[in-house]
């Protein structure tokens, strides 16, 4: 590993990491850096590289970097504009991503269909497409928490079949996103913290029974304006653990 945390580095000359030719994980995190260099080693698998000043990320930077896993940016002024499209296409191994804290207003095009974890917390995302989440059929935790999103387009959660972790709290929401219902692996939802004043009997169990193969292990609707004894018992029949349920303490 090569750890440059914590410098004044604002720029990297594209060959000087050439020499190492068996690096496999650089931390360039707190600098100054404007965008990462290009001709990384391709032996990386991991770039972490939040909290420096990074507004663009070029497709040319990730080029070739087939090994990386982990790619870490939070914490940048990058704006959905600053990211090329497809940008992270050719990373055929990237199974964790984490853009939080940046100026971001759709989630990122042409995501790796490799991809189990997406956190894009604490960004300016108003809607989800269907188009955003298309093909990333692996995603396990889908992190969209401290947002503006207002809207989840609907068929947008059928594109992530194998979704386990959703996590949705602080944001506009005035409704439970719909198809939750037919996700057969979802355990975690975070929905605290929105505006959602009603609860349908279908938003989070599918029709019939013994249909989902994991059952909840969190669904959060506490900070909403829902009231509990408006909404109907049998709206959680799938849920086996009652504690799973947190509902109330809206101001």
């Amino acid at each position: 590993a090569l750890i440059l945390v914590n410098n004044k580095i604002s720029k990297i000359s594209p060959l000087a990491f050439a020499p190492l030719k068996k690096l496999e994980r650089l931390y360039l995190s707190k600098n100054n850096l404007k965008e990462l260099p290009e001709n990384m080693p391709k032996s990386l698998q991991e770039i972490r590289a939040h909290e420096n000043e990074i507004s663009k990320l070029r497709k040319a930077v990730f080029n070739g970097l087939n090994q990386v896993i982990v790619l870490e940016l939070g914490t940048n002024p990058i704006k959905s504009s600053g990211i090329e499209n497809g940008a992270f296409q050719g990373m055929k191994r990237l199974s964790y991503i984490r853009i939080a804290d940046t100026n971001i207003t759709s989630i990122p095009k042409g995501l790796p269909p490799s991809l189990t974890e997406l956190h894009l917390d604490g960004n300016k995302i108003s809607k989800i497409d269907a188009d955003g989440l298309s093909g990333l059929t692996n995603l396990a935790k889908l992190g969209l928490s401290f947002n503006s999103i207002s809207s989840v387009e609907n068929g947008s959660l059928n594109n992530v079949p194998h979704l386990r972790e959703l996590h949705l709290n602080n944001n506009e929401l005035v409704r439970v996103p719909g198809g939750l219902g037919d996700h057969k692996y979802i355990q975690v939802v975070y929905l605290h913290n929105n505006k959602i004043a009603s609860i349908g009997i279908n938003d989070f169990c599918p029709l019939g029974y013994n249909t989902k193969k994991a059952s909840y292990s969190g669904v959060s609707l506490f900070s909403n304006p829902v009231q509990y004894w408006e909404i109907q018992p049998s709206a959680f029949r799938c849920i086996h653990e009652r504690s799973a349920v947190q509902i109330g303490n809206y101001k």
